[in-house]
């Protein structure tokens, strides 16, 4: 009898957050998203014929996403993840720079310091000027 796939490893749930964008506001907010991390046990559980220990030496460490939609923060709206990726090995993620890493990186790259605030638009005249004849 062959064991089953959850008889080698140990579930835990975790919430990682991602950006991602809304496709009908176009707004990008970060999302928690539910994760199991699913570690391989230090060994074999009892029971195991050989086809086992050659299934159990080829296992890594995995997450599985377990959600497959999020709510939009700006208009209440919900969609997709926009992600093909379910399944992520855990080895692919050590080394891997955070987004605020990366965007520090682009900009000493490019020789910028800081990041410019955006501008924002002068009002027009006909907000500024002081009402006059109203009373």
């Amino acid at each position: 009898m062959s064991l089953d796939e959850r008889d080698f490893f140990t579930d835990r749930q975790e919430m990682r957050t991602g950006k991602y964008p809304c496709p009908r506001c176009r707004r990008s907010n970060d999302y928690s998203v539910r994760w199991v991390r699913r570690v391989k046990k230090d060994r074999l559980p009892p029971g195991a014929d050989e086809g086992d220990r050659a299934r159990f030496a080829k296992l890594k460490d995995y997450l599985l996403r377990l959600d497959e939609d999020v709510v939009c923060k700006a208009c209440g709206k919900k969609f997709d993840i926009p992600s093909q990726q379910s399944l992520v090995f855990v080895d692919q993620l050590s080394g891997l720079p955070n987004d605020d890493e990366l965007e520090a990186e682009i900009r000493a790259a490019s020789g910028d310091t800081e990041p410019e605030p955006e501008a924002k638009p002068a009002l027009p005249a006909r907000f500024t000027r002081k009402p006059t004849g109203w009373k």
